[in-house]
């Protein structure tokens, strides 16, 4: 292995380190826990060391964010896989989303509530904030009968956007979450009307 293949792979691994405790940290303390200094001291790096990879705590938690994205479009893709009808499809995209939002509620923050500078639908949009949306576009795809697709995706990830949200600071009836569900779906499923 060349000198500067292994210098690659190493600066590769403790970019991915600092990430990965940032992260991890922000599950055990929340995100006002996560700042260089205290990255430094975890990971037994110099703080000029973490400004070798970032720009600074906003630039690290941007890097978490990307990588929820990441995580996020692969559990749409298997919501998408595992529907057999427009119903199905749907209900497996909420649940899937919201399942997501709520497992990782310190990872959703930077990714829909922090801000990091990501913007969706721009030319220079990271590659993980696209691949999101085209998954849950292809869900979408299938129930669109006639309605403009692009838009009727932004509506339904606003939607369960807001339910997340409304949901995680306890603001709507825990009781009624599989009825808000069963709406959601018949409301996203039924055809165009004129």
């Amino acid at each position: 292995m060349t000198v500067d293949r292994r210098r690659a792979r190493e600066l590769a691994q403790r970019r991915s380190l600092i990430i990965s405790t940032a992260r991890s940290l922000a599950e055990s303390e929340g995100w006002d826990a996560v700042t260089t200094r205290r990255l430094a001291d975890i990971i037994e790096y110099s703080q000029p060391v973490l400004y070798k990879h970032f720009d600074g705590k906003n630039d690290i938690v941007r890097a978490v964010a990307i990588e929820g994205f990441t995580e996020l479009a692969a559990v749409l893709h298997e919501a998408g896989k595992a529907a057999t009808t427009p119903v199905t499809a749907v209900r497996a995209l909420a649940e899937s989303y919201i399942g997501f939002a709520t497992a990782n509620p310190r990872l959703y923050e930077p990714m829909f509530s922090m801000p990091v500078g990501l913007a969706f639908a721009q030319p220079d949009s990271p590659q993980p904030l696209v691949d999101s949306f085209t998954e849950l576009r292809a869900v979408v795809d299938v129930v669109a009968d006639g309605r403009y697709v692009d838009t009727l995706s932004e509506l339904i990830w606003g939607t369960l956007h807001g339910l997340v949200v409304l949901g995680q600071s306890g603001r709507l009836r825990p009781d009624y979450a599989e009825e808000r569900l069963a709406q959601f779906v018949e409301q996203m499923t039924c055809p165009a009307r004129s």
